[in-house]
């Protein structure tokens, strides 16, 4: 089984509290982006990336510095969203560090793939950006189906905990026998699931660490997930879709 979550538009440097493993299987993809990037001006940058002039001249100065070989954070730390803090990698036990290494891999519109402790740069891209270069345009032609081949060539079960603007680099190009099943966290409203943003990424993170601390090797076991306050329904899911329901208090 394969966990496939989203990255988050925060990062960080940290390299003392775990050494990174290796680099990202798709490095040589990502220099090629870096290369296409380092060639834009600060305001074409900034188009991009739909930002505050100073998130713009943040990355705008990694850019132009970017060493894509040094000073690297295992990728599971360097991200400070929602999700990852619910996750707590910083406090896991070993053993559910090398569950995620085994199991989790978070995709990303500059990196392609990664494993958790694959080492990377803080950077600034999402995947539907909007780039202008004559090799490099929508970063979803751009990766094609190779994110998703990789994956499947891992497993051919995968359970999707990213946002639909990731997934869909996975879900549009699945083999026939490819098990794809997603997960819903919401609420009822007037007779309707409702799943709000903030709350869906808070739980998102919780199903990661559940699995990683009860050692989930079947995808069926997840239904016993009770973070949060959310309860598995089984009257509202279907074969390829999970729904949990946030309890009333």
């Amino acid at each position: 089984m394969r966990i496939i979550i989203s990255p988050a538009k925060k990062m960080l440097v940290d390299n003392d509290s775990i050494i990174f493993g290796q680099m990202p299987e798709f490095i040589e993809d990502a220099k090629s982006i870096l290369k296409y990037l380092k060639e834009l001006e600060y305001e074409e940058l900034k188009s991009i990336w739909k930002c505050s002039d100073k998130i713009a001249t943040l990355n705008y100065d990694r850019i132009k510095n970017m060493d894509l070989s040094n000073n690297l954070t295992p990728a599971i730390l360097s991200y400070e969203g929602i999700q990852y803090q619910y996750m707590a990698p910083g406090v896991a036990e070993e053993s559910e560090l090398e569950y995620y290494e085994e199991h989790l891999r978070i995709l990303s519109g500059f990196y392609g793939v990664l494993k958790p402790f694959d080492g990377v740069v803080p950077y600034r891209l999402e995947m539907q950006s909007k780039l202008k270069g004559d090799d490099i345009d929508s970063l979803y032609d751009y990766w094609d189906n190779r994110i998703a081949d990789k994956i499947q060539s891992e497993s051919k079960c995968i359970l999707n905990l990213a946002s639909k603007e990731y997934s869909k680099c996975v879900s549009k190009y699945l083999d026939k026998d490819t098990k794809f099943i997603s997960c819903v966290f919401g609420e009822i409203k007037d007779n309707k699931v409702i799943e709000k943003g903030t709350y869906a990424k808070m739980a998102r993170g919780e199903m990661v660490r559940f699995m990683a601390k009860n050692k989930v090797s079947d995808i069926e076991e997840i239904k016993n997930f009770d973070g949060l306050g959310y309860i598995f329904r089984e009257d509202l899911s279907s074969e390829d879709k999970f729904v949990f329901i946030k309890s009333e208090e």
